[in-house]
Formats: structure tokens, sequence, C-alpha cells
């Protein structure tokens, strides 16, 4: 070996020692048989939405647990011959293809998620979007429509909306709150809500309105369009799509490149695939 070679991939064992040394730390022992980080790593990505129940200082315990009842598992399977069958040795070489196209996709679409694309992802996806009208209103929700307009005749009289509101509203959302129902789109409310909120201008006052829920005074406070979302908000969502949709497009591209057979169908007849003969007279 040469000087070079040996002091290359002696600084890679310098780099890479410490991560292989952890990795392979043993941290417990069943029937001699150990235990290593790399294990319980891997175990927790497996068991995912079971851990997620658990208190965050009991999830390193429950999969050690587990890992000590795999490994007795796995050595009374062994000893029984489970693993000389032909359909273990079936399932064995299915999960094993299944965790390198597992990886591969992982491995692929995660090159896919980068700065510029999910920017560039962001910026067309917003310049397509139509600007939503959103609205900001009080209301009082009343039992019948003599409540309701007598509330509207104590707004009339210059009573505070809010106060009103609180005294009298049986919505139990937004009644403490003065009624404020805070921003909506027209689609977020009821239609005969919606339409009679919309046709206000700010700082009216609707007549009595009926609703599936009741009887509703409505006050407007204001109108504006719809905020267009954060960049950093929903950067999390726009990374999940580019790796979803770059691990798509490959699997479609592999599969137009490949030659697929289906044996397991008969061939169509010659003629059926020939247009039937008009009857002569």
């Amino acid at each position: 070996m040469s000087s070079a070679r040996f002091i290359a991939v002696l600084g890679f064992a310098l780099l890479a020692g410490p991560a292989f040394a952890q990795a392979d730390k043993v941290v417990a022992k069943v029937d001699g048989i150990a235990i290593t980080e790399k294990d319980i790593q891997l175990a927790t990505e497996d068991l995912g939405e079971r851990l997620a129940q658990l208190p965050e200082e009991r999830k390193r315990d429950e999969v050690i647990n587990y890992l000590v009842d795999l490994k007795l598992g796995a050595k009374a399977a062994a000893e029984a011959k489970i693993g000389d069958t032909p359909d273990f040795a079936a399932r064995l070489a299915y999960y094993r293809e299944k965790v390198l196209l597992d990886e591969y996709l992982t491995r692929e679409g995660k090159k896919a998620v980068t700065a510029d694309a999910a920017k560039k992802l962001f910026d067309d996806t917003t310049k397509a979007m139509t600007p939503e009208e959103e609205a900001h209103a009080r209301h009082i929700l009343v039992e019948d429509e003599a409540q309701a307009k007598a509330a509207v005749d104590r707004l009339k009289k210059g009573e505070d909306f809010a106060k009103v509101a609180a005294e009298l509203s049986k919505d139990p959302g937004s009644g403490k709150e003065g009624g404020d129902l805070g921003w909506f789109t027209k689609d977020r409310m009821v239609p005969e809500f919606a339409e009679a909120a919309f046709k206000l201008k700010k700082g009216e006052v609707s007549a009595p309105v009926k609703s599936q829920f009741g009887w509703h005074v409505i006050k407007l406070e204001d109108k504006r369009s719809k905020p267009l979302p954060d960049f950093a908000a929903v950067k999390p969502q726009i990374d999940q799509y580019l790796e979803r949709k770059a691990q798509q497009d490959l699997i479609l591209a592999m599969r137009e490149k490949a030659k697929v057979e289906r044996l397991d169908k008969p061939a169509a007849p010659a003629d059926a695939a020939k247009p039937a003969e008009p009857k002569k007279n």
C-alpha cells in the first residue's frame, strides 16, 4: 500500500471511527446477545407511532425491552429452523427488496429538496393563487327572531356590540369574546351567515339572519384580501411534496423503461382485435 493511500485510509478511519464506534456501542445483552445503539436507532424508526404515545423518558426503555424480546424470539426461531424453510427465504427476499427500494427512494427523493426548488415552487404556486376575500366579524347568536330584534334595538340605542354579545349570545365559542369570530372566508360559514356578513360594510350591523344554528346579528369589523402563506411556515410541506414527487417520477420513469410481461393472463385471440365484418344482404 502506498503511503498516500495509507494516509487516506487512516484519515477516513479517524473521521468515521467515532461514528462507527457509537453505532456499535453495546448498551445491553440478553443471553449473551448484544443490543447496540444501531439496534436502538433502527427499532425506534420501526416502532414509529407506538413510541409517539409514550413520554420521552420512557421511550428508550421501551425500545430496549422490545429488542430483548426480538433477540430472544429470533434466537428461538433460528433454533426451530424457521429460517431454513422456502417460505422464510421468499419472505426474506421480498423484504430485502422492499427495504432496498425504500432506502433508494429516500436517498433520491432528498436530492430534489433544495432551497432553490422549494422557493421556485412557492413562488409559482402563490402567483397562480386568486386573492380570496376575508371578513372579520362579530355576532350575537340567539334562539328566536324576537330576541334578535331586541338585540338590534339595543345596538341602535348605542350599546356596545361586544357587551351585548357577551350578555346575550348563545355561541359557546365567541360569546365570551364579545362575539368575535376572527378572520374567515365565505366557505367557513353557513351560506346564510356568509352571504349577510360579506354584504356589510365596515362597521355595519345586519338585520337578524336565520341559520340552522338560530338567529344571528352580525357586525362587520373589517374586510381584506387573505394574506399569502408565509414561506417559512409552509416550507416543511413544500419539502415533503418535492420529495414525494421526485420519488413518484422516479418510479414512473423506471416503469416506463422496463419491459413488463403479464404471464398470469391469457393472450388475447388474434381475431379479437379485428372489427366484426358487416353482414351481407
